[in-house]
């Protein structure tokens, strides 16, 4: 009877400790994926995510060759004079460049992100997320450039692999002309 008890006893925690550690998998296998996405939402509830690969990222789901992340403010003079340059762009090369601009402001309304893109042209996706500080600090950290960065920072990404970096206003030509490099025209 002892034995019988003592087996039962066993099995019991075998298979508590059992599940217990498979929970423990999942959640490691979820923080695991979450850590290496970023769900990042636009001013039109659309969401975008961002795998991290390379030391970089991709956009989930999209055919384009080089992803621009620009991040900026929207009281942030040179990040008003660049808008137009990076719609410019985006228009120019639409099926080979995707522009994100990540707003740096915590809590904005979608109102004001909306009112810098009808002001200032910017005529491509602008994200509003609680994900857009995780991935602002991942960038800084990888660039080295610290947390107290200048805007706007314009950072250009092929296949997950960094191809270029800007801090502060930069002329349109500039810019193209690291594209095009990067697509070999």
């Amino acid at each position: 009877m002892l034995k019988t008890t003592l087996l039962s006893s066993l099995l019991a925690f075998s298979f508590l400790f059992q599940g217990c550690s498979s929970d423990k998998k999942n959640e490691d296998a979820n923080a695991l994926l979450a850590k290496n996405e970023i769900v990042l939402t636009a001013t039109t509830n659309k969401q975008y995510v961002l795998k991290k690969v390379n030391d970089g990222f991709t956009l989930e789901n999209s055919h384009a060759k080089i992803l621009i992340l620009d991040i900026f403010a929207t009281w942030c003079p040179p990040c008003q004079a660049e808008a137009s340059h990076l719609a410019s762009l985006q228009k120019k090369y639409k099926n080979e460049i995707k522009v994100i601009g990540v707003s740096i402001e915590d809590n904005i309304p979608n109102t004001k992100l909306e009112a810098f893109k009808t002001k200032y042209s910017a005529n491509y996706t602008l994200v509003n997320s609680s994900e857009n500080r995780r991935l602002v600090d991942d960038i800084a950290k990888k660039l080295k450039i610290g947390n107290n960065f200048g805007i706007p920072l314009l950072v250009l990404y092929k296949d997950g692999k960094l191809l270029k970096y800007y801090q502060g206003a930069v002329e349109e030509e500039f810019i193209e002309s690291d594209i095009k490099r990067a697509l070999g025209i």
